[in-house]
């Protein structure tokens, strides 16, 4: 597939980030980009022109800025590597800085909260183009002064950068701006806590379908998968994990701390969440289940508990009951509440003593009075219901008996313990086709 031009690119980074321009795309700060790669080695200079040291890498500062801007630099002077304030620089060329005072603090480098190294951290390394949809690696990176400090504006990803770097002199400072995505469109992944946040790829990350998100994630590798499901709002996250294929979920999850996965898990639906778990070796699944909340954790060790070929082992737990005394308007807003899950169909009506009477569709609460009782509307067809240790199979012919939308499984009291929604039965059966179609399941 033929990738958008930077012009595209940039178009879509607008809507996106918010802003009314980008960058890259002014004229004063396209003529004034200053390449990092042709930078790395060059002269550190004091206000008289004499050379202090050599450059050794670039410092930023990120935080609420788009473009973070340069907080320092670290000089190789004689044989000992010394930090400098980015404040102090006062001409940034693409051969050398200088700066604007000749103090100099002799302290070694201690990387702060918050900072990352340019060359060191992000050069070379894989970086999400949020507008392109893609993982791209940087060849080089470009510095340019705006709003009275160097900030970073942009990354070139072409493989000439990356061969022009090769060659020493001039040709490697020579910037090409034709192939540079502006740093709002940008994701980039490598400070060193792994993760370089900034409210504008925050945003356009959050603009992403989950999908195009999950494509994204495995394309990155190692610490920069986990690094950019980090960046991610939860809940988009475990919506990006549930996209994901089934192998490459269960290696991003070994790249995750088992607190971080327990977090994200909690917020999958809970059927999603036991089939991860059932994929995962004893010992991983049991530390991810120890750092969950002790109740979600038993429900999803009862999930995994279930055979994959019961109803048990395909329902999701993540039901809304309402009483039978309940209003209606009680129940629409137990719908709104949880408008944002699969269950928002509609709710599960019990009797005081909590069994099933009624599955009540959710165009049917619409159209009621909002002050009539639950119990009016409880009529037939009543709900098909199955048991947890029901055969697929019989599932199946439920299912085409009732055409609903979904069955309830209920447990020997006749309470509602889940539903199967019917995709969740078409995902089993795709995902078993060869042993269910011997225990009597077959395909048309």
């Amino acid at each position: 597939m033929k990738r958008p031009p930077v012009a595209a690119i940039n178009t879509v980074a607008k809507r996106l980030v918010g802003r009314s321009d980008l960058l890259i795309s002014r004229k004063g700060v396209r003529d004034s980009l200053v390449s990092l790669a042709g930078l790395i080695g060059c002269p550190v200079l004091d206000p008289e022109g004499r050379e202090i040291g050599r450059l050794v890498d670039v410092v930023v500062r990120h935080g609420e800025e788009i473009y973070p801007p340069v907080s320092g630099l670290i000089v190789k002077v004689d044989n000992r590597k010394i930090f400098l304030n980015g404040a102090r620089i006062s001409n940034l060329t693409p051969s050398s800085i200088t700066l604007s005072s000749t103090k100099i603090n002799l302290e070694p480098f201690s990387r702060r909260p918050g900072e990352s190294l340019l060359d060191a951290d992000v050069l070379d390394h894989q970086i999400v183009d949020v507008d392109g949809l893609r993982v791209v690696r940087t060849s080089d990176l470009y510095l340019a002064p705006f709003n009275k400090e160097i900030r970073v504006i942009g990354v070139d990803i072409s493989f000439m950068s990356f061969l022009r770097r090769l060659f020493p002199g001039s040709l490697a400072r020579r910037p090409t701006p034709d192939h540079v995505i502006d740093w709002a469109s940008v994701a980039s992944l490598t400070d060193s806590t792994g993760v370089v946040r900034t409210s504008g790829t925050r945003a356009a990350l959050s603009q992403l379908r989950p999908a195009d998100l999950a494509d994204l994630i495995e394309d990155l590798a190692g610490r920069e998968r986990g690094a950019l499901i980090e960046m991610l709002d939860p809940d988009l996250a475990a919506d990006a994990l549930e996209e994901m294929e089934d192998d490459e979920l269960e290696g991003t999850l070994r790249g995750l701390t088992a607190e971080f996965s327990a977090k994200l898990l909690s917020r999958m639906e809970p059927d999603e969440s036991a089939e991860v778990l059932r994929d995962l070796d004893n010992e991983h699944r049991e530390s991810i289940l120890d750092a969950m909340e002790s109740t979600t954790a038993k429900q999803l060790r009862q999930l995994v508990s279930f055979d994959e070929e019961l109803a048990g082992g395909i329902m999701t737990t993540h039901i809304l009951i309402v009483k039978e005394n309940a209003t209606v308007g009680d129940a629409l807003k137990l719908l709104v509440e949880n408008r944002e899950r699969e269950s928002s169909d509609g709710v599960v009506v019990v009797d005081s003593k909590g069994k099933l009477l009624d599955h009540i569709q959710t165009v049917e609460l619409i159209a009621a009075d909002i002050k009539s009782m639950v119990s009016e509307l409880i009529a037939k067809p009543y709900p098909t219901a199955v048991t947890s240790q029901t055969p697929i199979n019989e599932v199946v012919e439920e299912f085409s008996n009732n055409r609903g939308s979904s069955i309830i499984v209920i447990d020997a009291k006749n309470k509602p313990i889940g539903r199967i929604l019917a995709d969740d039965l078409v995902d089993a059966l795709s995902q078993n086709r060869g042993r269910f179609s011997q225990s009597g399941v077959t395909r048309a």
